[in-house]
């Protein structure tokens, strides 16, 4: 019998992807759905990503490009992450990708060998342990419940990290929403030093949506040391408005980025020639679109936790950034609606669903089964009724 290669049977389809999917075909089947489901940011970039590509276009080349990334892109990126605090970095140091997942992955791919040990705190981002999964790495997740604000404490990593080769790190955090301070960036930090031998990798690529002047910290401006072994993961997607152009970056070690590049070789040859432009011109040009977003995510941010806090029993940690909220949501657990029993966070968001037209992500598809994930990037017009019939629900359960 022909049979797919081993590793397959531990590939599975994104959690996150399979809710979009279903809440779009009951959207095609007329039912009136208001998506809080995948994370896209629900804006387009500014006038002159899209004259920068009209540009490349009547340039073309038609040639293959750089695996690593053209001059222009890598150069706009360098001084994008300069003025994020990182400084020093060269062309050397950075490689691109089609996305920050297709980066992560090619991350796993450079750095674990089947068995190695990759540690990552609890919720996390679905695509962490299916990419570790599918590279046969042993995974170790820092369970973070809502009691400790869904934050990795020094204690806990310190504990978890002997035998470790890589730790891997999301701040601001998909799906919690939270941002660490500062001084727990430095706390974390310090942690780190202690572990040589330990790849440090940190997703964050909502550094830009911070929130309530919280401020943002990586673990190399904190521990300098740190820097030959730490890799930043960035991305267009969130920031820009940009998921579907797919434009992914790291910083750091020459050896890990030019590893990178040599999967790119093999995986994507070069990101597209209209595609880089676009990406130019959303790094080098007026961040007036950004900001701005910013601004109105803060808005929704305080929109869905007053809400929130108007239903007993919900139980939400306050988020500071990037656009999710996550709240425990378990008091419902053993109550049914109009007769529906739910017994977990999957039943609650297929009921909710069905009943109300509102797609959430179940918390298990991010380690954490108590909760559910709402990303509050619709539409500003649908925000208050997707609440109005959440809080309803939540009334409805008996």
């Amino acid at each position: 019998m022909l049979k797919l290669a081993e590793r397959m049977g531990r590939a599975k389809p994104s959690a996150i992807m399979l809710v979009a999917e279903k809440a779009k075909k009951l959207k095609a089947e007329g039912r009136d759905i208001i998506s809080f489901s995948i994370g896209v940011p629900n804006f387009l970039p500014g006038e002159h990503v899209y004259a920068a590509v009209r540009d490349a276009l009547a340039k073309d080349s038609g040639q293959y490009g750089s695996n690593r990334g053209a001059d222009a892109l890598l150069d706009a990126f360098l001084a994008h992450i300069e003025r994020a605090g990182f400084t020093g970095y060269t062309r050397k140091n950075v490689s691109t990708g089609i996305g920050a997942k297709h980066v992560l992955f090619n991350l796993a791919e450079a750095l674990l060998d089947p068995g190695d040990v990759i540690v990552f705190p609890t919720p996390y981002w679905t695509s962490y342990m299916d990419i570790a999964d599918i590279v046969g790495a042993t995974v170790r997740t820092l369970p973070c419940p809502p009691e400790q604000n869904y934050k990795l404490t020094p204690a806990q990593l310190d504990a978890a990290l002997p035998g470790a080769k890589v730790f891997l790190f999301n701040n601001p955090s998909n799906p919690t929403g939270m941002v660490y301070s500062p001084d727990e960036v430095a706390a974390i930090a310090q942690v780190l030093a202690k572990y040589p031998d330990l790849w440090i990798i940190t997703d964050d690529i909502y550094h830009r949506m911070v929130f309530d002047d919280l401020g943002y910290r990586n673990f190399v401006q904190v521990r300098p040391e740190l820097r030959d072994r730490t890799i930043f993961v960035d991305s267009l997607s969130k920031t820009y408005g940009m998921p579907g152009w797919r434009v992914g970056f790291m910083a750091g070690p020459e050896s890990v980025a030019q590893a990178l590049t040599n999967l790119n070789s093999n995986h994507i040859t070069n990101i597209p020639e209209a595609v880089t432009a676009a990406a130019v011109a959303a790094l080098t040009g007026p961040q007036d679109v950004p900001a701005q977003k910013n601004l109105e995510f803060q808005a929704k941010r305080d929109q869905v936790l007053a809400m929130l806090d108007s239903i007993p029993g919900v139980v939400c940690p306050r988020p500071q950034g990037a656009f999710y909220v996550f709240p425990d949501i378990s008091c419902a657990f053993g109550k049914s609606h109009n007769g529906r029993k739910i017994e977990n966070d999957v039943d609650f968001c297929n009921a909710l669903l069905d009943a109300k037209g509102v797609a959430c992500v179940p918390g298990s598809a991010f380690g954490e089964p108590r909760a559910l994930r709402i990303s509050y990037t619709c539409p500003t017009p649908q925000l208050p009724e997707g609440l109005k019939r959440f809080r309803e629900f939540f009334a409805e359960l008996a």
